[in-house]
């Protein structure tokens, strides 16, 4: 079967096992995830899904997100778009929904608690504080394809730069990498109005002034600003006060001349706040969150490494992850990079190494080994949801030993921070061994590699170890490694009786 059947043939696994095109509201996809919005959430046919060989795992949150894997998502989203449309237009018939009964599901008691931790997180997480947390993440999610591929292109360039190779090529090759950084506040601009309520375009508008090159003639306050001062939080901020202006405006405006007025005062107001205040206070903010970070990994080291590597998981389970994503690109801006990520990346080392232990303490445990099988692989690339919700937060103590596993590759990274080795990421969305050709710091590629490959290593085997020691208590392996009940035709026969005779 061709890649292009392969990816239609997902998406027509994936339709009918959701409820069918007329459930679905909304398609999207990040790096990993196939994200839907659904009328009916009781239509979906959870074990089925789960159970389809494409699904690496399933997330509830204010989206049903169907967990793909990189590349596959990107591929299989249109195609699922697709039939979506064509079965609301009447185009194509979607297949009758399968029989309800029986399925079998690997691991079926810790994927039914996983269910439940699931849509127990879903629950917590509609607080206006989380989902407006979201709605930033919304705003810089769709960025990170872009930022991938241009984190990957620098690193090419560096390395050819010192290799001294092609030398007519690299300074190509440093515009290319460069050019959407340098415009990375016109996108924010535009999905921040999206995500808000406004003109897209509009909210670009207004966010371009950030960057534009003549505001090095604009004085504010006695001060010269400089292009890209405030970086993207001002593009955010500008975009978010432009929504706020034009909608203002459409419910005063009459409609004969809102075409004129309403975009010409949205972008001029808007414009104006943002050169005589928005870009001067998110410089400060930017330049706030540089020195932070860099003071945090400077004289905190190992112990700000040690925190950040074991908290990352339990933020991510309460949603507060996405604090960190307008953090991140803000570095990146600044410095080129960002030092957090490789550090937070830990904590999915130290998933792997637990699911590892889970792996070797429960021999006679086939359902929850072939789980583990299963999502091993996507772990090592970054992919944790399987192995979190399939395996470490169902069985409780191994989600902690977990943590401890990215608390010391934290602190390993945390330490080389300390010692001076700066180690970096270009962008943000991957992980594990898919970090590896966006990493970057002030020691060259050689040093940086190698380091982030060893605070891998280090969390591998911390949360083996931590898993393996403390990860289960003899109860828990009794009712978890049980070895299986023996056929009745087995059975030894009743005392005083030989077997076979009555």
């Amino acid at each position: 079967m061709s890649e292009e059947n392969r990816h239609h043939a997902i998406a027509a696994a994936l339709l009918p096992l959701v409820g069918g095109a007329r459930n679905v509201t909304s398609v999207a996809h990040c790096m990993t995830r196939l994200r839907l919005g659904l009328r009916d959430r009781s239509l979906v046919q959870d074990e089925r899904l789960e159970a389809l060989p494409a699904v690496m795992g399933v997330v509830e949150d204010d989206t049903y997100q169907i967990v793909l894997g990189p590349g596959a998502v990107a591929r299989v989203t249109p195609e699922f778009e697709a039939l979506v449309e064509a079965g609301k237009a009447g185009a194509a018939t979607a297949p009758p929904a399968p029989d309800r009964g029986e399925d079998p599901v690997t691991a079926e008691a810790l994927a039914a608690r996983g269910a439940a931790l699931r849509a127990e997180r879903g629950t917590r997480n509609a607080t206006p504080f989380k989902r407006g947390l979201r709605r930033v993440a919304d705003i810089f999610v769709p960025l990170i394809p872009a930022l991938v591929g241009c984190g990957v292109i620098a690193g090419l360039n560096g390395l050819l730069v010192n290799l001294d190779r092609l030398p007519g090529l690299t300074p190509a090759l440093a515009v290319v990498s460069s050019g959407f950084m340098a415009l990375i506040a016109v996108f924010v601009g535009h999905n921040t109005a999206r995500e808000f309520g406004g003109t897209p375009v509009l909210g670009g508008a207004v966010a371009s002034v950030v960057v534009y090159p003549g505001v090095a003639d604009v004085e504010a306050f006695g001060r010269h600003l400089s292009p890209g001062q405030g970086g993207v939080l001002g593009a955010l901020g500008a975009a978010w006060l432009g929504v706020h202006v034009e909608k203002w405006c459409r419910r005063r405006v009459p409609e004969t001349v809102d075409v004129l007025v309403t975009p010409t005062v949205t972008v001029l107001v808007a414009g104006l706040a943002t050169l005589f205040g928005l870009m001067l206070l998110a410089g400060e903010v930017s330049a706030w969150i540089g020195d932070a970070a860099d003071r945090l990994l400077s004289h905190g080291g190992a112990g700000a490494g040690f925190l950040l590597g074991g908290l990352f998981l339990p933020l991510v389970m309460l949603g507060l992850h996405q604090a960190l994503i307008p953090i991140h690109t803000t570095l990146i801006e600044g410095a080129g990079f960002t030092v957090l990520l490789p550090i937070l990346a830990m904590a999915g080392a130290g998933q792997v190494g637990a699911a590892i232990a889970v792996y070797c303490r429960l021999p006679r445990n086939t359902s929850i080994r072939t789980t583990v099988k299963s999502a091993l692989w996507p772990g090592f690339l970054g992919v944790g949801e399987p192995l979190i919700y399939g395996v470490s937060l169902p069985l409780g103590r191994p989600f902690i030993t977990a943590c401890a596993g990215g608390a010391f590759g934290g602190a390993f990274i945390g330490l080389f921070n300390q010692l001076g080795t700066d180690v970096g990421s270009t962008a943000i969305g991957p992980s594990g061994w898919a970090l590896l050709p966006l990493l970057d710091g002030d020691h060259g590629p050689g040093r940086t590699v190698a380091v982030y490959a060893a605070g891998l290593l280090v969390g591998y085997a911390a949360g083996f170890l931590a898993t393996y020691c403390f990860g289960f208590t003899r109860t828990m392996l009794a009712e978890l490694d049980a070895p299986p009940a023996a056929p009745p035709q087995d059975r030894p026969a009743p005392a005083g009786r030989t077997a076979g005779k009555a």
